[in-house]
Formats: C-alpha cells, sequence, structure tokens
C-alpha cells in the first residue's frame, strides 16, 4: 500500500468531542467511503462503512489500515479515504480494534489426524545456498568398510562428517548472528522456535519484490511465526534464486515488531535487500529478539493459519546460525495415517 489517503497521520494522545468532554475511554465508530487498488490489478469500492476506531480523530492512514485489516484485504497497493464522519456507539466487532476481535494466535485443533509438512530444503554434497558461500563437504570419519575392524564379525557402523558454514540449507538466525551481545543459539529457550501458532503471509507473483506492511494488515502477528510465501523457492538449486529475490521492507519490520511476533521465515535468498548493505530487517527483528528462518520452500502445502510452527536448531555456544528442520504440523480430518506430505526434493 503505497498510499493510505491525505493524511498519513495516526492519534495523538487523548481527544475531545464538541461539548469539550475527552472522548478517551469512549466508544466511537467512523462512517466513510474507502476506494481500493490492488497490487495484483483490479479495485474495490465501498460507500458509508462503518467501522470501529480507538479514537474519534484517527488519521486517514491509521484508519484505512484498520479497515484493510477489518476486512482481510490481501495484496492491496493504495487506499484512498474520504467523507468521513464520526459516529459515537459502542463498537460491533471490528478486527483489529482492542477488545472487539477475537484474540490473536488461535489455531484450529480438531480431533482428527495430523499431518507433517516438510519446508526443508535438503543439504547435499557441494551445494550452494547463497552466492559466495562455500558449499557443505560430506564424507566419512569412519567408513563402514573400516568399520568392520573395529566391531565384531557382521557387525558394521558409519559415522560421517561435515564441513560447512553455519547458512546452509534452510537455518535460522538468533539476535548474536547480528548482534555480538545477542544470544546465541544456546541461549535461546527451545519454545522460541517450536511449537508456534502459523500464518501464511501470500505474495507470490505480485510484481513487486518488497514486501511492505500493507501485506501484512490483514493478519494476527501478535505471538505467532509469520511466514512470508514469496514462491521464490521454485529457483531453489538454480543461478536465478540468488540474483532479484523478494524480501521485506523496514515499515513491515516496525509492523512485526509492534505487534510482537515470534518468528519470522521466508523461501527466499534474504529477508533483507541484499543491495542493502546495511540489513535492515535482519537488524529490526534481531535487536527485538524475533528470529528469523530463512531458504524455507512448500509454504503452498499450508493453510493461510490452522498450523503449528517448528524449526529448532542444535544448541550451540559461539553460534549465531545453524541449519533446521523446518515443518508444520497441522490437522488432518481426512486421514489419519497420512503422516507426511511427499518431498519435492526426495
Amino acid at each position: 500500500m503505497s498510499e493510505y489517503g491525505d493524511d498519513q497521520g495516526g492519534n495523538g494522545g487523548a481527544r475531545h468531542g464538541g461539548d469539550g468532554r475527552s472522548t478517551h475511554g469512549e466508544q466511537w465508530r467512523i462512517r466513510f467511503d474507502a476506494e481500493v487498488t490492488f497490487g495484483n490489478g483490479g479495485g474495490l469500492q465501498t460507500r458509508g462503512f462503518l467501522l470501529d476506531v480507538p479514537d474519534p480523530e484517527i488519521g486517514d492512514g491509521d484508519l484505512a489500515e484498520l479497515f484493510v485489516r477489518h476486512l482481510g484485504l490481501l495484496m492491496v497497493d493504495k487506499v484512498h479515504v474520504s467523507g468521513r464522519e464520526a459516529v459515537r456507539e459502542p463498537h460491533k466487532g471490528s478486527r483489529g480494534v482492542a477488545g472487539t476481535a477475537a484474540g490473536p494466535g488461535r489455531s484450529a485443533r480438531g480431533t482428527g489426524g495430523r499431518r507433517v509438512v516438510d519446508l526443508s530444503h535438503s543439504i547435499r554434497h557441494g551445494m550452494t545456498t547463497y552466492p559466495g558461500l562455500p558449499g557443505p563437504e560430506i564424507g566419512d570419519h569412519l567408513s563402514r568398510e573400516a568399520s568392520r575392524a573395529v566391531y565384531a564379525p557382521g557387525t558394521e557402523f558409519a559415522i560421517g562428517r561435515i564441513s560447512m558454514v553455519s547458512n546452509t540449507g534452510t537455518y535460522i538466525d538468533s539476535p548474536f548472528h547480528r548482534f555480538g551481545g545477542g544470544h546465541d543459539l544456546a541461549a535461546l529457550p527451545i519454545d522460541t522456535f517450536t511449537d508456534l501458532d502459523g500464518v501464511v503471509v501470500r505474495v507470490q507473483d505480485t510484481g513487486s519484490r518488497a514486501v511492505g506492511r500493507e501485506a501484512l494488515l490483514p493478519y494476527d502477528l501478535s505471538g505467532r511465526a509469520v511466514l512470508i510465501h514469496t514462491g521464490w523457492d521454485r529457483h531453489w538449486g538454480t543461478d536465478r534464486y540468488g540474483h532479484g529475490h523478494p524480501y521485506l521492507t523496514a515499515d513491515a519490520v516496525d509492523l512485526l515488531v509492534g505487534q510482537g511476533a515470534a518468528l519470522v521465515g521466508i523461501d527466499s535468498l534474504n529477508i533483507d535487500d541484499t543491495d542493502d548493505g546495511t540489513r535492515p530487517v535482519h537488524t529490526g527483528l534481531l535487536a527485538a529478539g524475533i528470529p528469523v528462518v530463512e531458504h524455507l520452500r512448500g509454504l503452498e502445502q499450508l493453510p493461510p493459519q490452522g498450523f503449528r510452527f517448528h524449526a529448532a536448531p542444535p544448541a550451540v555456544e559461539g553460534m549465531g546460525t545453524f541449519p533446521v528442520r523446518a515443518y508444520a504440523v497441522l490437522d488432518d480430518p481426512c486421514g489419519a495415517d497420512r503422516a507426511q506430505v511427499p518431498s519435492r526434493e526426495s
């Protein structure tokens, strides 16, 4: 959403009604007209729309954000608000207004079977994760043949050895990755990146690399693993993957931090624009203690919400990044015996 109307500002604290009494703590609704254009084409017009608001003098920009969140509109480019009128009456239950919405972070957990969806890329000898970083070297520390001299006849084992940079495959970034004084992998509690209520934000094929706050507005983000589905994983293993990837913007980070997201993941090369050396997304999220998972895959297999997300790394002291086996667990009432979606890489 490149604009929200003529007034981009928010409210400025306690307001007063025409009779001089403070309106703070009272319930108000705004009746207004709105014209919406979408990033993937088309538009929407409303006349006399009524929306619960926390303050009758809310700015047009904030009012437009509430409107988008309330309707759950996706891929919004612009919203223009006009003809507004404040109405003093009880809230009717608009999403996005404190005290009127269902609590965030809830997911349906039925009594049927469960399904596990693998969201990680396989790690292979010599593979490229990020252009310029060396691929993993996988081999034997003790081969099966050599082990026969160690164990009893008919008994053999293989002990493997891997040498790799920590940014290999699908991996998680802890605050230590960006900040010397931040928590490393061992210092983060395991519930930081396991059994999280998940939400998928779909932004594939929008024609824009930048994913801004407008893409996140329809969703409850508080306490959730927010997974950005760009569809870029289709280029994995090709030269195309390393160039022109989708990324989050700084204003999206402000919303994620402000709403208290638990973790943010993306199926792209980097959650930042790699042409920006300041890395504002890593900086903002990791400064707030929000881990980042990059190089996810298979997000098209997930519903928008109603699943649990897991991405646990080993507890390595002094390291800020490490590969994870990221996966989602969701209810599958159609088949308790179907345990896992087959991997596209198997």
